[in-house]
């Protein structure tokens, strides 16, 4: 029986490509500015040198106050205090603030010696000059941003594998991090075949079509942290297959092939890809719809896939085992991946024994989302231009009825 017939679940596929690779990927680390460190992995844990805030700061326009001089204070039976001067920002102040006395502290102001809260302006008013009404009482620590509140001297504030997103490059910035090491990123190297792609900036002839696959490929990558390699489009020759597959397996740490996965006479691609070394090709077919004629493979150490040609397939395929096989040769931790529940619009037909991938318009509002399926064949990629993600129809089921409460996942 030919080994595409031996179909495997996408779970187990994975887990068998996975499960070959060596447990350390040997990527290595590069240190690069905080700056350009967007999106990267981190290679090591990271401590906080301080605390943060590195003092006690105003988070709020007013006056630092001791909170028990405002205690019972209202607009009809105002607190007076005096007022014992400005803080500078920027400054280290060396007012003091005594029992019936305020100071007037700007946003992100240090907090003054005595005082333990802080009444925003707009709760007090002029009494007359150098004294103010408060006219709302303060708690303790109201207002205030305590020394340490957000890290504590020596926390470990980020953990090796962790994506860094726009929030940890601000983090890291208030802790002076200046420079972070990260995982270098895979570099991978994407071929495409078939005499009948052309590059993007041509004309096609009759016959031809315009490379799709090589750039959605190198796209879907780089969002998940590896550097595309593209290697261009290859004819329908397996010498011409055979020398670009080597030199990738050679120069790359990952390397995709579309086209050439289905079963026919000029099949050549799991050929091509058990001659880069052992133990070659682990999965030929897994029951995916569309995908079902993917190829995974770990070929002396580095793991090699072939796509099917078909966009639509091709992009599927890359987000059920390129995007996870790249975050786990990153060692990265898990991700959340963005989605929603939303009711189907119309019934989606399906065959058992396999997963099927429908992508859905979602249109309506939180809580009442609904998803209206977008059919197309998987050679058509503005079939999922037009969509905003895929529902999962499980193997077991025949389908979806229209009104199905269905999980959407997002692009």
């Amino acid at each position: 029986m030919p080994e595409f017939l031996r179909l495997q679940t996408p779970a187990d596929a994975l887990a068998r490509l996975l499960d070959a690779l060596p447990r350390e990927a040997a990527l290595g680390a590069v240190t690069i500015p905080t700056q350009e460190a967007l999106g990267r992995i981190l290679a090591e844990d990271l401590h906080a040198p301080h605390p943060l805030p590195p003092f006690s700061r105003a988070s709020v326009d007013g006056y630092a106050v001791r909170a028990a001089d405002t205690y019972g204070a209202s607009a009809s039976l105002p607190a007076y205090l005096r007022l014992s001067g400005e803080v500078l920002m920027g400054k280290v102040t060396k007012l003091e603030v005594a029992q019936g006395t305020a100071a007037v502290v700007h946003t992100g102001g240090m907090i003054p010696s005595g005082a333990d809260a802080v009444v925003m302006v707009e709760d007090t008013q002029v009494a007359r000059p150098g004294e103010i009404e408060v006219l709302h009482p303060a708690a303790l620590g109201e207002n205030v941003l305590q020394l340490g509140e957000d890290v504590q001297a020596g926390e470990a504030v980020l953990l090796r594998g962790s994506r860094l997103r726009a929030q940890e490059v601000g983090g890291l910035m208030a802790l002076g991090f200046t420079r972070v090491r990260v995982v270098r990123a895979p570099r991978v190297a994407i071929l495409s075949t078939g005499d009948e792609v052309v590059a993007p900036d041509m004309d096609p002839l009759p016959g031809q079509v315009r490379d799709v696959n090589t750039y959605t490929l190198a796209a879907v990558v780089t969002q998940a942290g590896g550097e595309p390699v593209r290697f261009g489009v290859l004819p329908d020759e397996r010498a011409a297959l055979e020398a670009a597959a080597r030199e990738a397996h050679a120069t790359c740490d990952a390397v995709l092939i579309t086209a050439g996965s289905s079963v026919s006479s000029r099949d050549i691609t799991s050929e091509v890809i058990a001659g880069l070394g052992p133990p070659g090709v682990l999965v030929h077919g897994v029951a995916l719809k569309p995908g079902k004629p993917t190829i995974l493979a770990v070929c002396a150490g580095k793991p090699v896939i072939g796509l099917p040609g078909n966009t639509v397939s091709a992009l599927v395929v890359s987000g059920l085992f390129v995007a996870p096989l790249l975050r786990w040769m990153l060692g990265c931790r898990p991700l959340l991946s963005p989605r929603v529940s939303a009711r189907l619009t119309a019934n989606v037909p399906s065959e058992a024994g396999r997963e099927d991938y429908v992508p859905v318009r979602v249109s309506g509002e939180q809580g009442s989302y609904e998803a209206e399926p977008i059919f197309g064949k998987s050679n058509l990629i503005f079939t999922l231009v037009r969509a905003d993600g895929l529902v999962r129809i499980p193997a077991e089921a025949n389908g979806l009825a229209a009104n199905t409460l269905v999980e959407v996942l997002l692009f």
